[in-house]
């Protein structure tokens, strides 16, 4: 069998590109320390937020038994939620000027997004796993938030929002 000067050139190339792929791959999952959303950052602040089960989240699972906001220090509060196809639990956050927050967040049934806009808040929320995210809201006013995977026909509705007064 014959195989083209070309040909061998293009199947080492392409065997190249796919060597490099899979060493970028490596590199970003254990050299940079990629994760699932939340199970990084609460570890390496010496919180562990873990998982949760979600057919049963808001009936066996503490903190989820009572979504909500609760103050846990001077201008600090936890706002925990749960999203479920459509909606986020609770829908409506209201905080003061300042205040840093800190969302732990897990979903009851397939993956969602977390996102406000004008903040770094961004993540994925996947059944199973608890999401943590911290902001600080500096500037009074009202934050929408959304889920930003399309997660059903419903999807286009799920959204809350954020009262910073």
């Amino acid at each position: 069998m014959h195989v083209d000067r070309y040909e061998k050139m293009w199947i080492w190339v392409s065997a190249a590109f796919l060597l490099a792929l899979v060493l970028v791959l490596a590199y970003t999952t254990c050299g940079m320390g990629i994760h699932l959303p939340g199970s990084g950052d609460a570890h390496a602040a010496g919180v562990d937020h873990g998982t949760a089960a979600p057919a049963h989240v808001t009936a066996n699972d503490p903190p989820f038994t009572a979504p909500g906001v609760r103050a846990v220090g001077p201008n600090r509060y936890e706002v925990v939620m749960t999203a479920q196809v459509f909606g986020f639990e609770p829908n409506e956050i209201r905080i003061p000027r300042g205040a840093t927050v800190d969302f732990v967040v897990t979903s009851k049934d397939v993956i969602h997004g977390f996102m406000i806009p004008g903040t770094t808040v961004n993540t994925m929320i996947i059944p199973g796993q608890v999401t943590h995210v911290q902001y600080t809201f500096d500037k009074p006013g009202e934050y929408t938030f959304f889920c930003h995977e399309y997660c059903g026909i419903g999807h286009h509705v799920m959204s809350g929002r954020i009262v910073v007064e």
